[in-house]
């Protein structure tokens, strides 16, 4: 492994990269070199101390075994680490001489895992393609190590000696990981099926209501993929890797992930679209590649959030006779519905901190092949003090600026950035067109529209949805698009808990396994916690009732604890048990283990035992 500088939209970046032969799959006689990335360092700057040649002094303690920068030290080398006294010259001997503890924490996910019907369906594909390497370990020890310890594809490989029994075994090759991944790929609609009509059997999966909603992940690499064109420059294949609009604010190409979400808080499916593809171009698509393909056969609601769910999906979903709630951007709303929000007339008002009201109107809407129709809905609105509180905090900076601009304006230097957040409060003659500069701001108070400002501030706190219910209770339309909020930890476990971004994978077929590898994670991560919640329920006075009890980062930490140590040839000693929310997981599942040496073979017994659903159905 050597550290590489390289530069990302022309800043420096540091990784740890690794040189790699593979053989041809055509010849395998032939091999070809390229790097793999094993670390992501970040930016040079962050770590730059000033001093001439940081870079060569860096790759040179990296090569000596003492890295400037700290989180390159599991990577260093251990025959180039110095000598330590007390410890033998012979490192070999010194691994081999003391007892090294490894996770037994498969014993829970290798059940989850079965369970979910994927060990079945794995070798069932491995069967009928006739390979040779095995399949289904290679997609276990993706899945176990996304939850345990995120890496590389090449790094979770080199992982698999950290288990108390390798997870792959009896092959030799590392790159069948990559072959893996195509399998995955090529078979995601039964990977979804299967796991759907698993949990449906089990607990009675909830698919009342189904949330939606996009994010997307990015890439470190300098330049998006170019779309593939022929002679005529017309678009045979869409480039993946796209700039688009990150969720992250990062200037690096991305690529869109819509998610579909049960009413228990369970993951249903997910799609992938280029990174530039906009949000509201996914949910036909999304929808038509995975919902409509698992065959759901009660009717339900599709819940998501402002500019997603649009005229051609709101008439897909009624023509299949399912419903929608979905959130309405007010302020790009017509001035009707504005003064209609405004009026104080109609609103049934709860308290000083909450108020509603709504009305069924006819809308005009243009389904997916153009054509204008009309459809019958509910309009709820809605004021929180929550939710004003929350818009006043975040548009703070901009309203102080403001008010001390017209306290004293010619005091302010009002930049190119300020006058473009002005515009929309100023008359058409405020702003230069062509340099986008305020042309005289001692004349700023005069050009602001205060009647616009106005308008801009009293909407806060304001929300608005649209149903297809009309007979549904209007707190109840609330209630059950406030859901759409579980979505949000979905991503966040996916981008937190389980590493997800950056994404190492080139391929648009590994990229979607990946993913894929990423759901399958975060579905028995929900399994992990609707156990516990069924063990340690919420308080009654919770009214977070979708809410897991324990955070996947928590459950992450605890498997991570739950280690076997070789004692013997057969005999293991299980550390850490007495971590509390290690226990609090095991007690969830009913599992006692006393301070014993176990055999392998007991240790398969104790996964057989595992009731993996079980509790009451729903």
């Amino acid at each position: 492994m050597f550290i590489e500088c390289y530069k990302n939209n022309g800043t420096d970046y540091l990784r740890l990269v690794r040189s790699v032969r593979r053989p041809k799959k055509s010849d395998p006689s032939v091999f070809s070199s390229y790097k793999v990335t094993q670390l992501n360092i970040g930016p040079l700057s962050r770590f730059d101390d000033g001093k001439p040649d940081y870079v060569q002094r860096l790759k040179q303690s990296f090569r000596d075994g003492n890295p400037l920068i700290p989180a390159l030290r599991p990577y260093v080398d251990e025959t180039a680490v110095p000598q330590q006294e007390g410890l033998p010259a012979d490192t070999s001997l010194f691994k081999t001489s003391f007892a090294h503890p490894r996770y037994a924490s498969t014993i829970l996910l290798d059940r989850i895992f079965q369970e979910l019907g994927l060990s079945e369906l794995f070798n069932t594909i491995k069967f009928s393609s006739g390979i040779e390497y095995p399949l289904t370990d290679y997609v276990r020890l993706l899945v176990f190590d996304r939850i345990l310890n995120p890496a590389s594809k090449i790094g979770t490989v080199e992982h698999n000696g950290d288990y108390c029994r390798p997870v792959v075994g009896n092959d030799d090759y590392a790159y069948h990981v990559y072959d893996a991944l195509d399998l995955i790929y090529e078979n995601r609609d039964k990977i979804l099926k299967r796991m759907n009509s698993t949990i449906a059997r089990h607990i009675s999966r909830d698919t009342s209501l189904l949330f939606y909603d996009v994010t997307n992940f990015y890439f470190e690499i300098g330049d998006p993929d170019e779309d593939v064109t022929d002679g005529d420059g017309n678009v045979l294949a869409k480039g993946l890797r796209k700039n688009g609009v990150s969720k992250e604010q990062r200037k690096l190409p991305i690529v869109q992930m819509p998610l579909f979400l049960d009413n228990s808080g369970i993951p249903i499916a997910i799609d992938m679209f280029p990174g530039n593809t906009l949000d509201a171009q996914t949910a036909i698509p999304a929808y038509e590649h995975t919902v409509q393909k698992l065959g759901f056969h009660s009717r339900f609601i599709f819940i998501a959030d402002r500019g997603i769910c649009t005229g051609p999906i709101m008439c897909e979903l009624l023509d299949e006779g399912n419903g929608y709630i979905i959130s309405k951007p007010l302020r790009k709303a017509d001035k009707t519905l504005k003064d209609w929000v405004l009026s104080k007339n109609g609103y049934t008002i709860v308290s000083d901190r909450f108020r509603y009201k709504s009305e069924i109107i006819t809308a005009k809407v243009k389904d997916k092949e153009g054509k204008v129709r009309n459809i019958r809905q509910k309009v709820v609105a809605y004021w929180s003090k929550n939710f004003y509180d929350h818009d006043v905090e975040e548009h703070k900076s901009f309203l102080d600026f403001i008010d001390k601009l017209k306290k004293n304006p010619t005091n302010f230097r009002v930049t190119r950035a300020q006058a473009a957040s002005l515009k929309r409060f100023m008359s058409a003659d405020v702003v230069n067109g062509t340099t986008g500069e305020v042309l005289d701001s001692r004349k700023l108070i005069a050009m602001i529209d205060d009647k616009k400002l106005e308008e801009y501030t009293d909407l806060m706190g304001y929300y608005v949805i649209v149903t297809s219910e009309t007979d549904m209770n209007d707190t109840e339309v609330i209630d059950k698009y406030h859901g759409l909020s579980r979505i949000e930890n979905q991503f966040e476990e996916m981008k937190g808990t389980l590493d997800t971004r950056p994404v190492y994978v080139r391929k648009p077929e590994h990229i979607h396994a990946h993913l894929l590898i990423c759901m399958i994670a975060l579905v028995m991560i929900r399994l992990i916690q609707r156990k516990y919640k069924e063990k340690f329920p919420p308080a009654t006075d919770d009214k977070r009732d979708w809410t897991y009890g324990i955070s996947g980062e928590r459950i992450q930490t605890a498997l991570q604890k739950w280690k076997a140590i070789q004692v013997g040839e057969d005999s293991y000693w299980f550390a850490d048990l007495d971590d509390p929310d290690l226990s609090a997981i095991l007690q969830a599942y009913d599992l006692t283990i006393p301070k014993k040496q176990y055999s392998y073979g007991e240790m398969v017994r104790m996964k057989k035992k595992i009731d993996v659903y079980g509790g009451s159905k729903g």
